[in-house]
Parts: structure tokens; C-alpha cells; sequence
């Protein structure tokens, strides 16, 4: 999230004075690039690992602030939510053993994090979407307490007030609506740093923005967001609805997202990027400026270039442009943000070694890949890699059709061991990494793909909810032996979880998929629709979808056998239903709710939020419960 001390730019004075030093830095780096201040002898990477962090049973734990105390490293440090944290990798020379190197830090990094959060009875885990997230885990409670992102989200609510849509179709389709951009913290990804040769960065960055599809296509690892399959990445349109700052009207404006992949190709310099982000996007946020970055220059200091990289901050390009100091001397860096955190350490390592190595090797392959493919096709491949991944059909080079497996297997991957090589990455290193990018796509098991292929199997067997945290366990499970996802094993419904039912919440067992009547509609047609589906309750709800009463069988089979039921007009749900049934919370417990239906000697409980009908629980629900409860006692 970058430098944390800034704040909300809420008054005239404190834009005005912010703008003023970002256009003092744009010049600051023109002169720079000019006089060739960067550091273009020795070529870094970096990375920064995203994770979450969940209970015993397998959902969002708020607790990170309290473990990174514990924890007291300067490489663990906060995130947007509560139940985040990143870890910030070492900048290490781009050469020999260094992806190994990598991936040996990440290894011991979330092991420091992991005894730190044993002692709290909760656990790291790496995924771009956490299957078992709740709505009920992004409200603002869940905020981490820090001045920056607290600002954040005044700042993007100012823009566009505080009702945020989504609306992402995949194999399901998710519409709702939620009060706060922390949507964005369901997401968790590894995002990778290559610094670049100040003269190179143009065509670099090109090279960047062209192969982001491929590599994403085969790393897609995020299908699945609050219960509903949607894109293989759904991170990609997550995020960008998730702080989209661009509201409706009536008027066919042009309005860039704030999370965007770009609108053309870099043609002369990086300030192209910076100069765009000044036109199209409003600041939302400021700091303390009392550097004179020109004064510095003239006394040959490097400047920090504060508000350049505060506002470049809130700009969330996929392939950002970065700015840095390191040893005395500035630099210049692409940050890979579209891969996913996960499946697990040595499928994210892979990742990023095909995205670097195919930076470097494409870097000799093309002389301006611009001339070679339409901006407007790779934006276009960008996007349809995040929602099928190994299954789009790329168009490459010179308007060529091609899948994504043959253009990975038979051109990319070549070029990507040629690009490792130049840089003399230990030939061990290229092997193992790339060889796992090679088995993912041979089998067609991405991330994606299994927790796909998982979802279906056990779905056949058991409740949703069941059904999606198996899968997370079994994610932790296979993390934990670091085995590349392309060798995981399906779950299997007997897979023993060790979970605490009294504290899962009844959002995570009630049903969804509900058949409701209005009041108007008469009782024959709810009578036909319990029968159809198989159902003993229907609520009813008015055209707002508000719970107005509800009707069961009991209610039915009382009025069928009177003698008024038997004749006479047709009699509306409004008539029979009950016009004050017993409902429940989203975020009450199972425990709660079993209660409640004992106490109250009823069958089923409507779920509400608000007067909004949003589920129902039934007394079947409970008997899944049970079921999974004896047989996990059974098996031990």
C-alpha cells in the first residue's frame, strides 16, 4: 500500500499545495532522466506477499494487527483488512540463485508469521480469494486502524458515495450492492518488482503490458467469490470495481477506472504515465511536502519525489511504473500486480520466474513489440485471460489466433528460459520453476481449474458452505507440503475438519437460492411450488424485497381441508401467511439459531438483514450439521 504517512486531501489549500509539488516532481524527473541519475549497472527484483488469515474453522480471522506485534519483524506489516498482512520481500540482484533465494524467504517469512499466530489458534493462508469470505467479514469494523486507509476510503466515498456495486457473471453471476471499498480486501495477490534500465523502460514497459495475458492465463487461481464461480480470476474485476471512483450518468462521458491496465503504448518516456494519471485522476490523497526537490538536484541529492509517489499510490495500473531509491541512487521498476497470492510458494515462485524471464527474453526477441500487436488487442487478451485462463484464444503477433497452452508451451516458454539465461539464473532454478509452469499447463490444472474441478465434485455430496471450506482446508493442506497445484489430489467429502460449529455463523449455512410468492399471488401456486421443489416453507416478500410474511405447509394442508378450501375464489398468500414470523440475523451463530428455533417451535427461520429477506434456515439445515459432526467422530 505504500508509505503510510499521508492523509485525506480534504481542504483547497492542501490540493493545491500537493499539486504544486507534483508538477515540481514531474520536472524533477525529467532533468533526471536527462541527465541519466538512475541506477542502470545492477538489475533488482522484488516482491510482496499478500496473505489472509483464518480461524480454526477456515474463515477470516481479524487479527493481524495483534500477530505482527507479536510477530515484530520489519519485513511483516499490515494490510487493508484486519484479517491481512504482507510481507515485504528483500530486494535481491536478478542473477544467479536468486529466485531460489526468493522463495527461501517466503518459505521462512510465513513461518515467523505462522508461530506468531499460533498463539491466537489462527493460521496463514495464501489465496487470491479466500473461499470461506463472508460479506459479513468486509465491514468496516474490519478496517486495520491506520490513518492511510481509513483516508482511502473517506477519499473514494467522497467521489462516489458509499453504495458500492458489483456485478461479475461467470458460470454464476454475483449482484450486490455493499457500503465501503474494503471489497478490495477479499483479494490477496504476489505482486513482483523488475527494475529497468532507464533507456530500456519504454519498450520494457510494452513488453510488460503484452505478455501480462499469457502469464496471467496460466497463474489465474480466484474463481469462486462469495460462493459464486465466477471469472478464473476474479481479483481482476473485483478490484477494479471494488475502488472504482467512476459513477453513472447520463451522459456517454469517458471516465477511466482507477485500476486500470491503460489506454495506449508508452511512446517516449514514463512521464507519459505519471502526466496521464494528473489528467484523469483526482487526488485523493497528501502527505507532509517540505522537500525542494529542484534545490536537492541542483546540490546533486536524490530526491524522494513524495507526491509523485503518493498519488502513483491510488493509481492501481496493473503494471505500475515505479520510482525508488536504493543504495544513493535512484531507480526504475515495473510492479507486477495481476498474479494471484498462491496456490502455493513454489507455484507463486514459478510465476514470477515465467514473468521475468519472459521481460528479459522478449527484451531480444522484439526490437518494438508496439509494431507486432494493437494496444487494444493486448487489453483486450488481458481481459479475457482473467476470465478463462488456460481456455482463451489469444490473438498474438501480427493478428495471429492462438490458444493460450500452444502459444505458453510451443513460443513463451522458450523465450522465457532464454531470457533466465541471459541473465545467468542457476540452470537448477530455471528448470524447476519453469518445469511447474510447463506440468500446470499440460494438465490444464491452474488454481483455478482444481478448486473448479473440487467445487463440482463435492457439491454433488454436500452444502455449499461445507463444500467451500473443504476446499480451503485442503488448500492449506497441499501449501503446507508446497506442492505446485497441477499435483493436488481432489477433496473428498470425508476429508476429516476439525470445525466448531457453534461458532460458524448462519450465513454460512442458510440457503439462498430462495422461492418466494407475493402477497397478492394465490395459495394453489404456493401449494404447486413447495411441491415442485420440494420445499415445506415459502416466504413472501414485497416488490422492494422486503419480508412481509411467511407460508407453510402446515398452513396449506389447514386451509386445504377446510371446507372454505375446497371452494369458492381463489385466496391470496396475504390472507393465510403468518404476518410475523420469527427471523434471524446473517451474522447470528448456528448455535444461536438452534436456539431460537427450540424456543419458539418453529421449522424454519427467514433470514434478514434489515426488513430485507436475504436466506432461510430450516430445521434440514441443521441435520447437515449433525451429519457432518457424527461422521467426523466417527472417523476418529
Amino acid at each position: 500500500m505504500g508509505t503510510q504517512k499521508v492523509k485525506l486531501a480534504s481542504t483547497d489549500k492542501q490540493i493545491q499545495v500537493f499539486e504544486k509539488h507534483l508538477l515540481l516532481d514531474l520536472r524533477a524527473m525529467d532533468r533526471m532522466i536527462r541527465e541519466g541519475w538512475f541506477n542502470d549497472k545492477v538489475t533488482r527484483i522484488g516482491a510482496e506477499q499478500e496473505l489472509c488469515i483464518i480461524d480454526k474453522n477456515y474463515r477470516p480471522a481479524p487479527l493481524g494487527t495483534e500477530i505482527l506485534k507479536k510477530a515484530n519483524h520489519p519485513n511483516l506489516v499490515t494490510e487493508f483488512a484486519k484479517f491481512n498482512a504482507e510481507i515485504n520481500l528483500t530486494p535481491r540482484e536478478f542473477t544467479k540463485t536468486c529466485l531460489s533465494e526468493m522463495e527461501t524467504e517466503v518459505t521462512d517469512l510465513i513461518e515467523v508469521f505462522r508461530k506468531a499466530a499460533k498463539g491466537f489458534n489462527v493460521e496463514p493462508i495464501l489465496v487470491g480469494i479466500l473461499p470461506t469470505i463472508r460479506k459479513f467479514d468486509i465491514n468496516m469494523e474490519n478496517l486495520t486502524p491506520m490513518e492511510r486507509y481509513f483516508a482511502l476510503c473517506t477519499a473514494i466515498n467522497k467521489l462516489r458515495g458509499s453504495v458500492y456495486e458489483l456485478k461479475i457473471r461467470g458460470i454464476d453471476e454475483l449482484i450486490m450492492k455493499h457500503d465501503s471499498p474494503l471489497l478490495e480486501a477479499c483479494n490477496t495477490g504476489f505482486q513482483v518488482h523488475l527494475q529497468i534500465n532507464s533507456d530500456e523502460f519504454v519498450k520494457m514497459y510494452n513488453i510488460a503490458q503484452a505478455i501480462t495475458a499469457p502469464v496471467l492465463s496460466a497463474a489465474v487461481s480466484a474463481p469462486i467469490l462469495f460462493g459464486r464461480r465466477l471469472w478464473k480470476e476474479t481479483r481482476i474485476a473485483l478490484f477494479q470495481q471494488s475502488v472504482d471512483t467512476r459513477t453513472t450518468s447520463n451522459h456517454l462521458r469517458e471516465f477511466s477506472p482507477r485500476v486500470t491496465f491503460g489506454n495506449k503504448w508508452l511512446k517516449d518516456s514514463i512521464l507519459e504515465m505519471y502526466k496521464e494519471d494528473i489528467v484523469r485522476y483526482r487526488i485523493l490523497l497528501s502527505t507532509e511536502l517540505t522537500e525542494d526537490v529542484m534545490r536537492k538536484i541542483d546540490a546533486g541529492e536524490v530526491p524522494q519525489l513524495e507526491a509523485l509517489s503518493v498519488h502513483n499510490s491510488t493509481i492501481y495500473r496493473w503494471n505500475r511504473p515505479c520510482y525508488g531509491i536504493s543504495d544513493g541512487k535512484a531507480h526504475l521498476r515495473i510492479e507486477n500486480r495481476v498474479l494471484p497470492s498462491g496456490p502455493s510458494i513454489i507455484d507463486e515462485m514459478a510465476n514470477a520466474s515465467f514473468w521475468l524471464g519472459l521481460m528479459k527474453g522478449m527484451n531480444q526477441e522484439v526490437k518494438d513489440i508496439s509494431k507486432l500487436m494493437e494496444f487494444d488487442t493486448a487489453r483486450n487478451n488481458f481481459t479475457t485471460a482473467a476470465q478463462h485462463g488456460l481456455d482463451t484464444k489469444f490473438t498474438w503477433f501480427k493478428g495471429a489466433k492462438i490458444s493460450a497452452s500452444k502459444l505458453i508451451l510451443k513460443e513463451l516458454l522458450p523465450i522465457a528460459e532464454n531470457g533466465l539465461k541471459s541473465v545467468n539464473i542457476a540452470s537448477a532454478d530455471i528448470n524447476k520453476y519453469l518445469n511447474v509452469i510447463r506440468e500446470r499447463v499440460e494438465s490444464g490444472t491452474t488454481g483455478s481449474q482444481w478448486m473448479l474441478n473440487a467445487y463440482a465434485k463435492l457439491r454433488k455430496e454436500t452444502t455449499n458452505e461445507d463444500t467451500l471450506t473443504i476446499i480451503t482446508a485442503k488448500i492449506v493442506e497441499n501449501q503446507k507440503k508446497n506442492l505446485p497445484v497441477s499435483k493436488w489430489k481432489l477433496p473428498k467429502i470425508d476429508d476429516v475438519l476439525d470445525l466448531d460449529h457453534k461458532t460458524l455463523l448462519v450465513e454460512e449455512f442458510m440457503s439462498r437460492d430462495l422461492f418466494t410468492v407475493q402477497p397478492n399471488d394465490i395459495v394453489s401456486l404456493v401449494a404447486e411450488i413447495m411441491d415442485w421443489q420440494h420445499i415445506r416453507y415459502v416466504a413472501v416478500e414485497n416488490e422492494k424485497g422486503l419480508l412481509v410474511g411467511l407460508l407453510t405447509a402446515r398452513i396449506l394442508l389447514r386451509h386445504f381441508n377446510s371446507v372454505d378450501g375446497l371452494s369458492g375464489d381463489p385466496v391470496p398468500a396475504r390472507q393465510l401467511m403468518n404476518k410475523e414470523p420469527i427471523t434471524i440475523a446473517p451474522e447470528a451463530t448456528i448455535k444461536e439459531a438452534m436456539a431460537k428455533l427450540q424456543k419458539c417451535q418453529v421449522g424454519c427461520l427467514p433470514v434478514v438483514k434489515g426488513k430485507r429477506l436475504i436466506g432461510i434456515i430450516t430445521a434440514d439445515s441443521f441435520l447437515q450439521i449433525t451429519k457432518r459432526l457424527l461422521g467426523a467422530k466417527s472417523r476418529k
